[in-house]
């Protein structure tokens, strides 16, 4: 190119860098703002699925703690049932199924008796006929024999107080845990009545005079 030729047309004027600028803030502005934009609501159907599958996930569920939680998050009454009744038809949810798996497992877990698992299992919203069926499943006698080894668990490291005192807590113990007052006093007297230090006490034990108190639940 010559020298000393205009270049004024392959270069932009001082007046035209300020408009385009002003045009690219403009489109920037733009394109947050739509992107800012409130999404769609969700379908009430699809929020109710995704709210049951999340607590699905942490563990399994009675179809009456689900449409709990629904409720609580505003899902309508007629929506939640529509779903609970298609997660009853593909087994999703199963009241009877996880009333046996409850029992089972606070029961071997925890020493559980079957008044205290009725009740867990009447507060999640099982219905009596299928706690009455979970229940069937745990044997008067392996409800029994659970008994009678937490009762030698905790005897091992109670050193502590009277054989009264000991008495107390661990029929108060059994109480807690669901266990018939006949049969915790039977079974904590059996077992003291092995201990040197508390045969003599456990000889002499009248089950009615002592039941009342050892059973209160201040007594731990």
């Amino acid at each position: 190119m010559p020298s000393g030729a205009d270049n004024s047309d392959l270069s932009e004027t001082d007046d035209e860098k300020p408009k385009r600028g002003r045009r690219g803030g403009r489109g920037r502005r733009e394109r947050g703002e739509a992107a800012a934009a409130p999404a769609a609501p969700k379908d009430p159907r699809e929020m109710a699925r995704e709210i049951c599958l999340r607590q699905l996930a942490v563990r399994p569920r009675t179809r009456a703690e689900l449409a709990a939680t629904m409720h609580k998050r505003g899902v309508e009454e007629e929506i939640a049932a529509e779903i609970l009744d298609r997660y009853d038809e593909v087994g999703i949810i199963d009241d009877a199924a996880f009333a046996r798996a409850w029992v089972a497992s606070r029961h071997h877990g925890r020493g559980l008796a079957r008044r205290a698992l009725a009740g867990e299992l009447r507060r999640k919203g099982v219905s009596p006929d299928e706690v009455g069926e979970a229940l069937e499943e745990l044997a008067p006698d392996v409800e029994e024999a659970t008994a009678r080894a937490l009762v030698a668990r905790r005897l091992r490291v109670e050193t502590r107080g009277t054989p009264e005192a000991v008495f107390r807590r661990l029929v108060g113990m059994l109480g807690r845990k669901g266990y018939p007052p006949g049969l915790a006093i039977r079974l904590v007297k059996e077992a003291m009545a092995e201990r040197e230090d508390a045969a003599e006490f456990a000889d002499g034990i009248d089950p009615d005079a002592l039941a009342d108190a050892a059973l209160d639940p201040d007594n731990q």
